[in-house]
Order: C-alpha cells, then structure tokens, then sequence
C-alpha cells in the first residue's frame, strides 16, 4: 500500500472539567522527525507521546499540539493562590493604568505560569491526564493515516503508469536490440565496399563478421534488460495494494536501480530507436522518484 507523508488528524475530549485537545500534522520528510508541543504541566509525556507517534507514522515531519486547559476538582485543587496572586500582581503592574480596569485573564493561561501548579499537583494532573491524551493521539494518528491514504490511492495510480510506460520502452528495446546488430552490419559492409571501391578491392566477409561481433559484444544489453525486468516486477509488488509495508524509501532505492540500468543500455547502444526509448525510460523514472519523495 502506498501512503502518503502528508496528513492532518485531530481528536477532543473533556475529562472531569478539563478540556483536551490534540491535532497532528505531517508533511514530506526522507526520515521521520517529531516536533512535540504540550503545556509546561504535561512536559513529561513528550518522549511518551514521540514513542507513539513514530510507531504510527513512521516517515515525515510530524508536528504534534496538545492542549489543555484544567477545570473542576483538578484545576481547584492543586492551585498555589500565593504564586497565582504574584502573577496577577506582576502582569497588573505591567499594565498602563488606563487599561487595568479594563484587562481580563485566561485563566488556563495563568495555569502555565511556572510555580502556580503545585509540584505534587502536576504529578497528579500528568497521572491523570496521560490516558486521554494517549488515546486522543492514536485518534489523531489514525485520522491522519487515512488521509495519507487517501492521498496515497492517487500516488499509486500515478506510479503505476510511469511502470507501465518503463516497461513499454523497454519491450520496444529488447525487441530492437537484434536489428540495431544487423544495421550496423549493413552500415559497416556499405562504409567499407565504399572505401576498398576506391582502390578496386572489396571487403574480406571475415574481416567484416570480426567487426560485427565486437560490436555485438560491446552493445549486447540482454543482461541489463533482465536485470531491469526484475526492478519493475519487484516495483509492482512494491505498490500493490496487498504490500503492507511502507514503500517510500524502497521506491527510492529502486529508482536509483532502474536509472542506472537505463543509462547503461544507453551508453552501449548506439542505436538511435533505442536511444530515443531510453529517453523515454529515463523520462519516467525520474517522476518515479519525485513521487517516492512524497511516500511513506
């Protein structure tokens, strides 16, 4: 199955008064790389929540926002009055006084101000807060997955084609590899009959089927051809639906695979059809690899 890097998730809840919420964002990336943001109180989670994030989404950017604002018992409870008034006080003072009867305070933004959650507080509010915002997370992360799949239906379709088209040129490759032989011979018998004329000779038959079976030998491409057949089959198991595993970075591999066979037949053939399939090969397997930079 091919997936997609880029994707959204989100998920909420409310627990006892409290309000959770986390979205996940994804985007291309060669490695998976985690950028975690959670309130101060729930610091202790971030390797957590990476853990599971990087077992769910193995490739990309990944930016995960967790919030939460405390209510009820949980809120009331582990608030430091004493640190909350000398923020408050602080934050007044700040204020030109023309506008000190006018200023409000978010309440959940106080919260985060170092010192007003009590130690043991925030032991409890991690405690108490780490299953919902596990399971928020899994519920992000499998939101974003269908889109990645959504997306990577489209990918797949388009890979198929750039295969088909790969396999075409090179049907058309194989089936001229024995005429550009025989060209070459008759090119070679008229070049050389054109020379010998000059001086009333003609060309020994041995000499020319020697020149020939170099040639033959310096431009024999079967073994590429097979070799090359082999890349697009396993390129077809590879974006089957059927293939669970990602296949981003396989792609890749088998781009770099497949353009090094192409270049190969193109550097010993000297055929000008042959040439012009390559092109065509070359052509399709660089979208190959631009699509493969956006596969999980």
């Amino acid at each position: 199955m091919i997936r997609s890097m880029t994707g959204f998730g989100s998920a909420s809840a409310e627990a006892e008064g409290c309000r959770f919420a986390v979205e996940i964002k994804s985007v291309n990336n060669r490695f998976f790389k985690a950028t975690i943001r959670v309130p101060e109180e729930l610091s202790t989670l971030e390797t957590e929540l990476e853990t599971v994030i990087a077992k769910r989404l193995g490739r990309g950017s990944v930016m995960v926002l967790v919030r939460f604002v405390p209510g009820g018992a949980v809120a009331a409870a582990e608030v430091n009055p004493d640190a909350a008034r000398t923020a408050l006080t602080a934050l007044l003072a700040a204020l030109p006084v023309e506008l000190r009867d006018r200023a409000t305070v978010d309440l959940g933004a106080l919260l985060t101000v170092p010192g007003v959650l009590r130690t043991d507080g925030v032991d409890k509010i991690v405690e108490f807060a780490r299953p919902v915002v596990l399971r928020l997370v899994e519920e992000a992360a499998t939101r974003v997955l269908e889109m990645r799949s959504r997306e990577g239906d489209g990918i797949a379709r388009e890979l198929s084609r750039f295969g088909e088209a790969i396999t075409n040129a090179l049907d058309a490759v194989a089936a001229r590899a024995p005429h550009a032989t025989n060209a070459y011979q008759d090119r070679l018998r008229a070049r050389m009959n054109s020379l010998l004329a000059e001086v009333g000779a003609t060309a020994a038959e041995q000499d020319l089927l020697r020149e020939v079976a170099v040639f033959a030998e310096r431009s024999d491409v079967a073994e590429e051809v097979v070799r090359l057949r082999g890349h697009l089959a396993q390129f077809a198991q590879v974006i089957a639906p059927s293939h669970a595993e990602p296949a981003g970075r396989t792609l890749d591999f088998l781009s770099q695979e497949m353009l090094r066979e192409a270049n190969t037949i193109a550097s010993k053939s000297q055929d000008v059809e042959i040439a012009r399939r390559v092109v065509e090969m070359k052509t399709a397997i660089d979208r190959i690899k631009e699509q493969a930079a956006n596969a999980e």
